[in-house]
């Protein structure tokens, strides 16, 4: 290397104890800098996000409401919102909320911690957060949440996480994309964005008590749509419709989902709460009821539509289910 006390020499420069040609020398200098630099902390946000909606409801308003509404005042909304793209979302309650809250990840990504369980959604992920429990959630930073969110409470509103859990196994699951759900949600939003006159905050309650089922029993919400190509349960009951007319045993009905009697029938009760014969005998007094309602049909004639034999028998199991006897039930309506 070159004398650094050679002034003429100007093809070098000794700088901090390095050799340097001129133009490296400032470079290296900055970059040897910014790396000393402590990195820069991520921004957080709890809200003011492009597109952004929420309402906070008068807490006034709410507690009159709940006080004097029974039709509604069992479960109801406090907070409802929707943040799109929410990059940098973040919020942590160290003592929880008031509120048990409702979070549905549309698009995006995100984290949610409540207590010492962490959870990551994603597109279609939901997450139930029980009021009273600590808990934080934050939008991923590449690919940030689209989230439709819901502070609720009421006389009820325990009971249904309770059944959240239960039903989920917890408080967080997925459910299929459909408009109508998000339709739902907007309804309610524009109701409530029309004022809280008592109409306003009675429909935009019970419809929550319909958004938040078609989180609760998802394959119930999509049945019309829905091919339960996977359930045997379901598959079953399409079964038993498509032979309503004829008196099916069990061990055909459990062969129409290749599964044993025995298995079938602790699957079946499992999932309905009923035995498998004793729900398809609910099937077949539904289109009697239609029967009696839209019809002059006999009641040995609708009997031998519904594929029992006995007269008798029928209007027996007609009355047990419905509490009167098919010929009351016409005269009723």
């Amino acid at each position: 290397m070159p004398d650094s006390n050679k002034q003429e020499n100007r093809d070098y420069y000794l700088f901090d104890g390095q050799y340097y040609f001129p133009g490296v020398l400032f470079i290296d200098y900055i970059y040897r800098q910014i790396k000393k630099l402590p990195a820069m902390p991520v921004p957080k946000k709890r809200e003011g996000f492009q597109g952004q909606r929420s309402i906070v409801l008068p807490r006034k308003i709410v507690t009159e409401f709940s006080n004097s509404h029974t039709i509604a005042s069992g479960i109801y909304i406090t907070d409802i919102g929707y943040y799109p793209k929410a990059k940098y979302h973040y919020r942590q309650r160290t003592h929880g909320s008031d509120q048990h809250i409702l979070i549905y990840c549309l698009e995006g990504k995100g984290k949610v911690q409540v207590m010492k369980n962490s959870y990551d959604l994603q597109p279609g992920s939901f997450i139930i957060i029980p009021a009273g429990t600590a808990h934080s959630y934050s939008s991923a930073e590449e690919d940030s949440w689209t989230i439709y969110w819901i502070h609720f409470t009421g006389a009820l509103s325990k009971r249904m996480v309770e059944a959240f859990k239960q039903k989920i196994n917890g408080y967080c699951s997925r459910v299929a994309f459909k408009q109508k759900r998000l339709d739902l949600f907007d309804d309610m939003y524009a109701c409530l964005e029309r004022g809280y006159g008592n109409d306003n905050l009675c429909y935009a309650n019970i419809c929550l008590h319909h958004y938040i089922s078609t989180f609760l029993y998802d394959d119930q919400f999509n049945l019309a749509e829905k091919v339960h190509a996977d359930d045997p349960v379901e598959l079953s009951i399409s079964f038993m419709q498509q032979h309503i007319a004829q008196s099916l045993s069990l061990e055909v009905i459990a062969k129409s989902v290749n599964f044993s009697a025995s298995h079938y029938s602790a699957l079946f009760r499992k999932k309905t709460g009923f035995a498998p014969i004793e729900y398809f005998n609910h099937l077949k007094i539904q289109l009697a009821c239609q029967y009696l309602h839209f019809t002059e049909l006999r009641v040995k004639e609708i009997a031998d539509k519904l594929g029992i034999e006995d007269p008798y028998y029928f209007s027996r199991l007609f009355s047990k289910l419905m509490g009167m006897s098919p010929n009351q039930y016409r005269s009723s309506k």
